[in-house]
């Protein structure tokens, strides 16, 4: 064994680049290649996929992306470890093994089972997240190939540690280090420039996957392939660290990461390393992750276009009324979206959409009940009524819980290379989570002139999804920025920049190291991504938009090299219309023909409370 273990990755989701696999393996070298196929939405796809065929369950793009890969792996000493099993494992090592004969390889194919748990009343899948002891257990059998269920996404890469270093299960500080390393990779292109919030200042047209260089204590550097597009660098890592975390305690299976012990340091072009992180005992418990159908959703966009927005809206929403509450759908949703501009050169910028949503435990109360009296108003609303597509019956709609179960009662089998079984023990030690104590603010900067700009201009963030909750991240990348940020996005901050959290409870989250503040807004995703309740359904963006909200940043911030925008967007000019002209009517009509008398809607059809525009 070397001193080096080379992981490198080839997805992050379910439908992830298809060409990746070739890329990575032919790019430059490995020894072990991981893939990430699983994420709440896509178990419950997969749970789908298996009521039509039992047989099913699996991501069939990875046993597609096998056919090359298999043979590219075998040449040049790869393992390949991926969690693409989902649901049925043991049937995608047995269609490796057929594909493995059809091209006549000596391929050795294991899995991993046991997070597959009994049937719960109403759920259609119930998987715990297990660690990587298993994959480190056929890989110790000779395995070329393992494929898992529902491991931790961190476990691709704790499982190869530990086989690779012989690390013991009480290795807290070197599995830790191995989990955010994993927590980096798993999803892929995010740690190499993607979805990053300075892609500005980069050419991150088509970032390559990352590779991860792990080290016998635990610490890693983050690199990717030599001549591959994007970027590695301080700033994605940190990004990538924030996405889908909360407090300073990272717990897994294999150990709880302390965040708040991890430091990042440029070694180079597209190299950081990770170090300095401290493990503890996993909790006692598995997460495990439930989906079922909730019940039927339908959705209804309505294309308002040109003047009197907020009066058409009113109407549509009076017309409709009498038959949503004949009809009388469990939930009922509009959404006035203003993508409309005045003066607009084009028809579409000159529109904005209105959404209606229904839910129901009934697929006829969100069906035809309800889109037939939307389409038969089709010549009785407003002017220039159209929809965005063909009204249609309701569909069905996820929902994913979380539970926990203890550890010791949960069996994890790494299925090796001949069939032998053997059962993973359960951590011979455990320690319950608690919050971190806040760590000590720096102190804030002194008093000076200050200007309203978007907070993007200073900071990062990363948002998403888990369960129901969302989280962003937010970082700076000075430690001058670090002492402004600490003080002025206080949790109060937050809720006024966003709106959408108010009666939501947030939680901040500190880590100095990283100059980050995490944030976790419970609720706000509803029952999830599949339950689609909001029209960003993962809390992709929620990061970006609280970016673009304007704030007063000291002056002295705003003037150096923070930025990879050019510092005359930065001004408080919002555009270069003489400002005269914003004033009064922005209009050439007569004033007269501007009263108030002119005809309308009458004032019971009006909103009490019409939106501003933007």
């Amino acid at each position: 064994m070397t001193n080096v273990l080379r992981v490198g990755n080839a997805s992050g989701f379910y439908g992830d680049r298809f060409d990746a696999v070739r890329e990575m393996l032919t790019g430059g070298g490995l020894d072990v290649l991981t893939g990430d196929y699983l994420a709440e939405l896509t178990m419950l796809i997969l749970g789908r996929d298996q009521l039509k065929d039992p047989s099913a369950g699996y991501a069939k793009t990875f046993l597609r992306q096998m056919e090359e890969g298999l043979g590219l792996a075998h040449e040049r000493g790869v393992r390949i470890v991926a969690n693409a099993g989902g649901l049925n494992p043991a049937g995608l090592a047995d269609a490796l093994r057929a594909l493995a004969a059809k091209l006549g390889l000596p391929t050795r194919v294991a899995h991993v089972e046991g997070d597959l748990l009994p049937p719960r009343p109403g759920a259609l899948t119930a998987n715990a997240y297990l660690g990587g002891a298993g994959i480190a257990a056929c890989l110790a059998a000779g395995a070329d190939v393992v494929v898992t269920g529902r491991v931790t996404d961190a476990a691709l890469v704790t499982g190869p540690a530990q086989w690779h270093f012989g690390w013991g299960p009480e290795a807290y500080d070197e599995l830790a280090g191995a989990v955010v390393a994993g927590h980096v990779l798993e999803c892929g292109t995010q740690a190499t420039g993607g979805n990053y919030a300075f892609f500005r200042g980069h050419d991150v047209r088509r970032p390559g996957f990352p590779v991860a260089e792990l080290h016998a204590d635990g610490s890693a550097v983050v690199t990717k392939h030599p001549g591959t597009g994007g970027l590695v660098d301080t700033g994605t890592v940190t990004a990538q660290l924030l996405y889908e975390t909360a407090g300073a305690r990272y717990p897994g299976p294999d150990a709880t990461a302390r965040l708040d012990t991890v430091r990042l340091t440029q070694e180079g072009p597209d190299r950081v390393r990770i170090s300095g992180v401290r493990g503890e005992a996993p909790p006692p418990t598995l997460k495990v992750g439930l989906s079922r159908l909730g019940g039927f959703r339908n959705e209804v966009v309505f294309v308002l276009t040109g003047l009197d927005i907020e009066a058409k809206a009113a109407l549509l929403r009076e017309q409709l009324h009498d038959a949503l509450v004949k009809n009388s759908p469990a939930e009922v949703r509009w959404e006035l979206v203003r993508t409309d501009r005045p003066d607009a050169p084009t028809e579409e910028t000159a529109s904005a959409l209105l959404r209606l949503v229904v839910r129901d435990r009934d697929p006829d109360r969100v069906g035809r009940a309800v889109t037939g009296a939307a389409v038969e108003l089709a010549l009785a609303s407003y002017p220039g009524f159209h929809v965005t597509a063909p009204p249609g019956k309701g569909a069905p709609y996820g929902v994913f819980e979380t539970a926990y179960v203890p550890a010791a009662e949960v069996p994890h089998t790494a299925v090796l290379p001949d069939g032998t079984r053997r059962e993973v023990p359960a951590p011979p030690g455990t320690r319950e989570l608690e919050p971190v104590p806040d760590p000590d603010l720096p102190p804030p900067l002194p008093e000076g002139p200050t200007r309203r700009a978007p907070l993007g201009r200073i900071a990062g963030a990363r948002s998403g999804d888990k369960g129901g909750d969302a989280n962003v991240g937010v970082w700076v990348r000075t430690d001058e920025e670090w002492r402004w940020l600490v003080h002025a996005l206080t949790v109060e901050r937050f809720g006024q920049l966003l709106p959408e959290t108010a009666g939501l409870t947030v939680t901040r989250h500190l880590l100095p190291n990283l100059r980050a503040l995490n944030f976790t807004v419970a609720g706000i995703l509803g029952e999830g991504v599949a339950s689609q309740a909001r029209f960003d359904p993962q809390a992709k963006a929620l990061g970006e938009w609280l970016r673009s909200r304007h704030v007063d940043v000291p002056a002295a911030l705003l003037s150096d090299a923070s930025s990879d925008v050019p510092a005359a967007l930065l001004s408080d000019a919002s555009s270069d219309v003489p400002a005269a002209l914003l004033t009064g009517t922005s209009s050439d009509v007569p004033a007269a023909l501007l009263s108030d008398a002119s005809p309308g809607l009458p004032t019971d059809l009006l909103p009490e409370h019409p939106e501003e525009t933007p």
